[in-house]
């Protein structure tokens, strides 16, 4: 009878913690401030609705008004208007959070565009400058303004790409532009330590997003496209926008990745190996 009782209390115990567990894990970003910017689709929208139900006031930012305030509306966020391809977005995104919300607990420098694919020869000026725009000038300004506003103990992750250490032909200021992020995010992890900032990035491979749709190309083409990406995955699926956001959270989490700076999580399905 004793044993029995001893098992009962024992298992209580165990399902006591379990819920506690999840109940901490809810709330580990309470009382933080993140900003993800690209948040109103996508990778960022998931991130963003991740940080959310774990706690955290989320800031998100993009460049066209409906598509932001319609996004912060369903996720319960803060909608912020920038372009993260113009200097002047960013230096007055920078002014609105300092005056009105204060320092920055987690920044996700999410945005991005993969921009016309194509090969070296026939890619032209205006597509390398908006790609290199986005991807990594205004990245690199965004942290660079950013810097002054992130509290002791921040975590900031930058969205990269597996196609950072793959050279696929068509797709050169694209992999170009991942490849000078990644080198930065290493750099900024270095400069930042002392601040117990930590820096790190999330290469996600194919992912289910719209992002192929807006650099042009057509549903045939995309479903083609897909099919062959699958093939060539050894886990032989894409990776989908939960995924990513998930990995954010957990290199966000000061906790559980306080000893993680400077590294770069894969979430390819294996693509590459």
């Amino acid at each position: 009878m004793i044993l029995i009782y001893s098992v009962i209390l024992i298992t209580k115990v165990y399902q006591f913690q379990i819920t506690l567990s999840k109940i901490l894990k809810m709330n580990r970003f309470s009382n933080k401030l993140a900003i993800v910017t690209g948040g109103n689709s996508g990778i960022g929208y998931a991130t963003a609705k991740e940080l959310i139900a774990e706690g955290a006031k989320v800031i998100i930012t993009g460049r066209r008004r409906d598509a932001v305030e319609k996004a912060a509306k369903e996720l319960n966020a803060i909608p912020l208007v920038a372009d993260q391809g113009k200097l002047e977005d960013i230096e007055v995104l920078k002014k609105a959070v300092e005056s009105n919300y204060g320092k920055v607990d987690i920044l996700f420098i999410n945005a991005g565009i993969t921009g016309i694919l194509n090969s070296i020869e026939n890619t032209d000026v205006e597509n390398f400058d908006n790609v290199m725009d986005i991807n990594f000038r205004g990245a690199y300004f965004t942290l660079s303004k950013f810097i002054p506003l992130l509290n002791e103990g921040a975590s900031v992750v930058f969205l990269s790409s597996n196609v950072a250490a793959t050279y696929k032909p068509n797709s050169s200021v694209y992999q170009a532009s991942k490849a000078a992020l990644n080198s930065i995010a290493k750099t900024a992890a270095a400069e930042l330590a002392s601040r117990e900032i930590r820096v790190n990035m999330v290469s996600p491979g194919p992912t289910k997003t719209e992002i192929m749709t807006k650099a042009g190309l057509d549903q045939k083409t995309l479903e083609g496209l897909d099919e062959w990406l699958i093939n060539s995955i050894p886990l032989k699926k894409m990776g989908t926008v939960e995924d990513v956001a998930k990995a954010v959270a957990y290199l966000s989490d000061s906790t559980v990745a306080s000893f993680m700076t400077g590294t770069e999580i894969i979430i390819d399905g294996g693509m590459i190996l």
